[in-house]
């Protein structure tokens, strides 16, 4: 098969397929702040409140709101109140599984890197 064959039988993304990608980056936008993640990395172990977040961070209180607003923008995070706090755990196990393959990956980069320098 040639490339201009292989090519014309390429079909261009669809709006659906071209939503679903941009919802699909909006997370990944959302996971790619180093604050973020952190805070994913905490509500993995159990849900927190925001002053709880807020003192784990080391930033105060609004910032820590703005990440969690961004967080739950995207269906990562979900808040749940109690009496007057409201707490924050993660929406859906998927993330654990995720942020653990990310540690998986690290892993591996940095045996990858060790054994090129020996």
């Amino acid at each position: 098969m040639t490339y201009e064959t292989h090519k014309a039988t390429i079909e261009s993304m669809t709006e659906q397929e071209r939503i679903r990608c941009e919802a699909r980056a909006n997370i990944f936008k959302a996971l790619g702040h180093p604050t973020r993640l952190y805070i994913c990395e905490r509500l993995r172990e159990a849900p927190h409140c925001v002053c709880e977040l807020t003192e784990l961070v080391g930033a105060d209180t609004s910032t820590i709101s703005k990440h969690l607003t961004i967080l739950r923008n995207v269906g990562l995070v979900r808040s749940e109140k109690s009496g007057t706090t409201v707490y924050y755990s993660l929406a859906c196990s998927c993330l654990k599984q995720f942020l653990q393959g990310a540690e998986t990956l690290l892993k591996m980069k940095a045996q990858a890197d060790s054994a090129a320098l020996t």
